[in-house]
């Protein structure tokens, strides 16, 4: 498996949860969608301040950063082994989270051959304590196959002045995952730009209107 399946990007929103308009995370980073802030090349501040987003679009912008720039390092920390779809959706989801596929110990581990150590290893990244609950379905996951996401994810609107996200909503989001994975043939041509984000060259419809 080298790229991301709508089962992947599921598992991962259901850890994340969706704020549709930026917020502020829990050290005052500008926030938005799935976790994404302006580290990751897509300018969240102030483009989402105050500008609630449709589902489409949260859930547009977080795939295409997920397979561009996401998923090649972790690709690159397998080296010549051919991940399962449940190894490379949990090394995915540990990577989204954390940054560090790149110097975890627990994947150079797995792919030296010593599964155990690198099951024990992958809770070494259980810091702070809230994490561990999450550690643990990716371990769940990536050794034994266990997929925790139900197509549904909270989706959580914007308290203020704080800024914070408020109470969340489960709502069902497979549908636009796999509407979105149903016109990929079509994708753009995107680059990104230091100064403003994304833009794109549209070839179909959806993606008119991620970067607008």
């Amino acid at each position: 498996m080298r790229d991301i399946t709508p089962r992947i990007a599921l598992e991962l929103i259901a850890h994340e949860g969706i704020v549709t308009e930026a917020y502020k995370d829990s050290v005052g980073v500008w926030t938005w969608s799935v976790g994404i802030t302006d580290a990751s090349g897509h300018k969240v501040y102030p483009r989402y301040k105050d500008k609630p987003q449709p589902l489409e679009h949260c859930i547009g912008v977080y795939l295409w950063l997920l397979r561009e720039r996401y998923l090649p390092p972790v690709l690159a920390a397998f080296g010549t082994y051919e991940p399962t779809e449940p190894e490379l959706g949990a090394a995915l989801s540990f990577h989204w989270n954390t940054g560090a596929i790149g110097r975890a110990s627990w994947i150079k581990r797995f792919v030296a051959g010593d599964r155990a150590g690198a099951r024990k290893a992958m809770l070494d990244w259980a810091r702070p304590a809230a994490l561990l609950a999450r550690r643990r379905l990716e371990q769940a996951l990536f050794f034994d196959g266990k997929w925790s996401g139900d197509g549904t994810a909270l989706v959580y609107g914007v308290a203020k002045p704080s800024y914070r996200p408020s109470r969340g909503k489960r709502i069902t989001v497979q549908a636009v995952v796999e509407s979105l994975f149903a016109n990929e043939n079509h994708a753009s041509v995107v680059t990104l730009e230091p100064a403003c984000g994304i833009t794109a060259i549209p070839k179909r419809s959806w993606f008119d209107r991620l970067f607008e």
